[in-house]
């Protein structure tokens, strides 16, 4: 219950040590203030880190062809790997895991309409490459490639925002007809690229690059995605069996880790959990031993404040007053220098990491919109702690606070009036 002549002799109190009050205080609200910018700061790389991998499946692995380095059956050192259409058939039986897969025919060539122009990258893929990468189609923004492209070896692309703008400028591009050396493709579709980076691909069925810069044979590399391979131990199990199928198929010796390349976002996915979540932990080792500076500094101050207040305390106990009464005043006092400065702390360290979020918000706005392609990545983002954690981590120092004023004042109530009037 509210007792107004308690919190009017508690503030009569800390009135009179102003110094050490705010002191005490401003340790307690640096212990908080520090731990949640820290944590903002980790949540802001965390974020930062996966917004950049956010067109990344983090269960697709990459494979393509190099040259043997191990003798094999006869066969010499120094061989080329050829991968086929075959490969592509034979995986999904040889290996349940795999789930969506595709293959990749590369070529940078012109592409132009009318008197403009752009230099760009060439990708020969099959439809599932959009769901493995990801790759989005706003509405009224077309399609991306699909089987009728593949079986018909049509000569449609599917091109990047950047070379829609450069290209088309004012009209729309969809059903127009682009030269790429001495072939025309038609527009089907511009897929979204919010980055709109000069380096970004265009897409053309894999059958029609096959045809037309592969020769009608081979591809550049394959790439999939597994279900069920969960931990590092699964994942080398995997690729294990994956190369020894390859092997058996191309006749190359199955430890010959150079004939083909293998990456898996599923190992780069693990690595940074693994670095964010040590990052974290650091964090947090760091802003609790801050905040354990500042209970201290509560505990140290409210220790002083019943050894200066002994001879009161006596006088009270003489006059009738129950121990309780002395009790709740001093942890009172406690709760109140942890909880409002607590508090303050809170909003300080909450405010900042919103401002700083705020700015990066407009930056990365600007940047979108009229900065250059290609900038808009960053790897610290949204550098914000939830409510949920601020609240805690300031009911954890109250409840600190009241720890640190409790003991104090439990001695202090165990001696008696005699003892404690003769103090000095």
């Amino acid at each position: 219950m509210f007792d107004f002549e308690n919190t009017r002799e508690i503030w009569s109190t800390i009135k009179k040590n102003k110094l050490r009050t705010f002191l005490t205080g401003f340790s307690v609200a640096w212990g908080i203030f520090m731990l949640i910018v820290l944590l903002g700061a980790s949540n802001g790389l965390r974020n930062g880190i996966m917004y950049n991998f956010r067109n990344m499946a983090d269960n697709k692995v990459n494979v393509w062809a190099r040259y043997t380095t191990l003798p094999y059956d006869g066969l010499p050192t120094n061989r080329r790997i050829q991968f086929t259409e075959e490969d592509l058939a034979a995986i999904s039986n040889e290996h349940p895991e795999i789930d969506l897969k595709s293959a990749t025919i590369y070529r940078s060539d012109t592409i132009s309409f009318g008197e403009e122009y752009v230099t760009g990258s060439l990708n020969g893929v099959f439809p599932a490459h959009a769901k493995i990468n990801f790759i989005t189609m706003n509405a009224g923004n077309g399609r991306f490639l699909n089987d009728l492209d593949i079986y018909g070896r049509r000569k449609v692309i599917v091109i990047s925002p950047r070379m829609a703008e450069v290209l088309f400028r004012e009209i729309s591009p969809l059903g127009q007809y682009v030269k790429i050396g001495a072939g025309m493709f038609q527009v089907v579709g511009v897929y979204h690229d919010e980055d709109k980076s000069n380096d970004s691909p265009a897409y053309i069925p894999f059958s029609t690059g096959q045809l037309l810069y592969n020769k009608g044979y081979g591809l550049s590399n394959l790439m999939f995605t597994v279900k069920g391979v969960l931990t590092e131990e699964d994942n080398k199990a995997f690729e294990d069996r994956f190369r020894a199928s390859m092997a058996k198929r191309h006749r190359f010796d199955p430890a010959d880790k150079n004939a083909i390349g293998m990456w898996s976002t599923a190992n780069e996915f693990r690595m940074m959990n693994g670095m964010m979540n040590g990052i974290t932990f650091f964090v947090w080792i760091v802003g609790i031993g801050t905040l354990m500076a500042g209970i201290v500094g509560v505990s140290n101050i409210m220790l002083i404040t019943v050894r200066e207040r002994t001879r009161e305390f006596g006088i009270r106990k003489a006059i009738g007053a129950k121990p309780s009464s002395i009790l709740q005043l001093i942890i009172f006092e406690s709760i109140m220098v942890t909880a409002v400065f607590g508090y303050v702390g809170m909003l300080g360290g909450i405010g900042l990491t919103e401002i700083i979020n705020y700015g990066m918000e407009m930056s990365q706005a600007g940047a979108s919109t009229g900065g250059n392609m290609g900038e808009n990545t960053s790897i610290f983002r949204n550098p914000t702690v939830s409510l949920g954690i601020s609240i805690s981590a300031t009911l954890l120092i109250i409840i600190a606070g009241v720890l640190a004023g409790y003991f104090p004042a439990r001695k202090a109530v165990k001696v008696s009036a005699v003892e404690a009037m003769r103090y000095e």
